[in-house]
């Protein structure tokens, strides 16, 4: 996970850990840092934001006597690496539940993302974190334009021993959401999870009709899910999303074969969202809470 990153900041740190901490020192390295970063799909904009904050934190520190260089550089570039990360505060989804459960009705989360990004998987996954804390939960099934995706997200309800709430292809989408929430209302259901078709963000036609869904349904968050593995396209994807739907947080998915990691880095700066969980395999428990210090902590790490 994250590999080239890695190796790239651990030869960034290794070369500042043999020189002055001076600005002119600083300069040609921190400028390396910058292009490691960009060459491992982070964002110019926040590529340069790593930089001044290392900068910073490095110009004019000296290293204590009883830890090296090394630590004094690893920890400022950590520090800095979570000051960028660390823009908005993140959703506790469980508690999030839990919260709505106790006012007597469901927590509904919609669910949307381009083709391809693992979004049904997501969904599934989520349906697991959340019954393994108790909740009871139903889906919805809102895709009503891919061929498949019906059956799709029945086979995963199947597996967990959920319900699906359809209609037939090609009818209402934002119908579905909203039969979905009146029936976990009416039954005591903890939980809504509304999947939406995987759109293009250029096609506006679609757009359109996901803030549809967004407005009859009303969900109490908005996820979108996002490949890491396309690296600068899903910086554009997130932007372009935000914009059109607003959504609340972002679950990064392939991450377990993310050689760069760059994508984590740039999300959450540039739209000013929590990157809440991040999926590390295919199996319904392999997903995992994101934050900024354990993100930096392995970028960071040895191993």
């Amino acid at each position: 996970m994250f590999d080239r990153l890695k190796q790239g900041l651990k030869g960034i740190v290794d070369k500042i850990s043999k020189t002055g901490l001076t600005e002119k020192d600083l300069e040609p390295l921190v400028w390396d840092l910058q292009m490691q970063l960009i060459g491992n799909d982070v964002s110019v904009q926040v590529a340069e934001k790593v930089c001044e904050e290392l900068k910073r934190r490095l110009m004019g520190q000296e290293a204590s006597r009883f830890g090296g260089k090394s630590d004094l550089v690893k920890n400022a570039l950590k520090e800095s690496l979570e000051a960028v990360m660390q823009t908005s505060k993140a959703v506790d989804l469980v508690k999030a539940v839990a919260e709505a459960k106790r006012q007597g009705r469901p927590y509904s989360v919609m669910f949307v993302g381009i083709n391809g990004t693992g979004k049904t998987t997501s969904i599934a996954k989520v349906t697991r974190l959340l019954q393994k804390s108790g909740f009871s939960v139903v889906l919805a099934s809102g895709d009503t334009y891919r061929a498949g995706a019906i059956e799709q997200l029945e086979e995963h309800a199947r597996r967990l021993d959920v319900k699906v709430i359809k209609h037939q292809y090609g009818s209402d989408a934002a119908a579905v959401g909203y039969d979905a929430v009146q029936h976990a209302k009416a039954r005591g259901i903890d939980a809504v999870l509304v999947d939406t078709a995987g759109r293009m963000q250029t096609n506006r036609n679609l757009m359109d009709e996901l803030m549809k869904i967004k407005r009859i349904v009303q969900p109490d968050l908005t996820i979108m899910i996002i490949d890491s593995l396309i690296g600068n396209d899903a910086t554009e994807q997130a932007l372009t999303f935000n914009k059109a739907v607003d959504f609340d947080a972002a679950i990064l998915t392939k991450v377990d074969a993310d050689a760069k990691g760059g994508s984590s880095l740039s999300v959450s700066f540039l739209t000013g969202k929590p990157i809440i969980y991040v999926g590390v395999g295919q199996g319904y428990d392999d997903l995992q809470p994101f934050d900024a210090v354990w993100f930096a902590q392995n970028l960071l790490s040895d191993s």
